[in-house]
């Protein structure tokens, strides 16, 4: 006879939620634990552990009448754009040039370009700036190559977003090529060949076959691409040592928040920062879920 441990282990209704228990159980305490505990410190005047007032939504009020908040929220919001521009685009023409068959060594290509995924951010970062330094290779190359005059990458305020898209366009064009690449793998070629018959051109089958059906990983690219976007943090951090950039320039609302909790030591107001910022992003995926067509009922 079994004893009552055994059988509740060789239960079939009960055997999942076993196997599942250690992941619920990290999941809700480092997870939804510090989002509940940050919602909640949000509305307080929390400035250490003794210092625990309710002070309802004042603290979102004196969010939004920050000048350093509005700076970094731009610049968040233009650097998640400017990032989705190229990081859309870019690896999936990429990828359906790789899937096509005509690139020579495309498995090479692919692993070249998948390796700076690889790399540390940090590491990444510490490069960048010698890449970007006025006597950095950046420089050089344009002015060797184009006569431009050496720019002031890390210097000026103009040029702190373009630098950061730089670094996130030479980080992330491989692994999005990848994900792309998976996506096109699940299209028939039985399609391209009908399509080939009916005499359409290879642009044409790109945009009435290739684009139609890649989009649940499109959707899938583009909100990671949102939520990267207005999570970024190391980058700036480390090209800019310590994040602190020229002019406010490369200010990003991950800096903002980290430097209110941790130099200013004011965490209920990097708390209600932070619960904006995941606001935001939630409401930006919505908005490409409801754009895919995520919602609409299939008949």
């Amino acid at each position: 006879m079994l004893s009552p441990i055994t059988a509740i282990i060789h239960h079939k209704k009960i055997v999942p939620f076993i196997f599942l228990a250690p992941f619920m159980i990290v999941f809700l305490v480092f997870k939804v634990y510090p989002v509940i505990l940050a919602i909640i410190m949000s509305f307080q005047n929390f400035q250490g552990v003794q210092s625990q007032e309710w002070v309802g939504l004042s603290n979102y009020q004196n969010v939004f009448q920050l000048v350093r908040f509005n700076q970094a929220l731009t610049n968040t919001t233009v650097y998640t754009i400017g990032t989705l521009l190229i990081l859309i685009p870019l690896p999936l023409v990429l990828a359906v040039l790789l899937d096509s068959g005509r690139v020579v060594q495309s498995t090479l290509f692919r692993t070249l370009i998948f390796l700076p995924a690889l790399t540390s951010l940090v590491v990444a970062g510490t490069v960048f700036r010698l890449i970007l330094a006025n006597e950095g290779f950046l420089n050089l190359a344009l002015n060797s190559l184009f006569g431009l005059p050496k720019m002031r990458w890390l210097d000026t305020a103009d040029l702190a977003l373009p630098s950061l898209i730089l670094v996130a366009t030479w980080r992330w064009t491989g692994i999005n090529i990848l994900y792309f690449n998976a996506g096109l793998v699940n299209i028939s070629r039985e399609l391209y060949e009908a399509a080939a018959i009916d005499g359409a051109s290879p642009l044409q089958m790109f945009w009435r076959i290739t684009l139609p059906l890649l989009r649940p990983t499109t959707l899938f690219v583009v909100v990671l691409s949102i939520i990267g976007g207005y999570q970024v943090f190391v980058e700036p951090f480390i090209i800019y040592l310590g994040g602190a950039g020229p002019g406010d320039g490369g200010l990003t609302m991950a800096l903002l928040i980290y430097r209110t909790a941790f130099t200013s030591f004011n965490f209920g107001t990097a708390a209600a920062m932070g619960v904006i910022l995941a606001t935001i992003i939630f409401v930006f995926s919505l908005i490409q879920f409801r754009f895919f067509g995520v919602f609409n009922r299939e008949d």
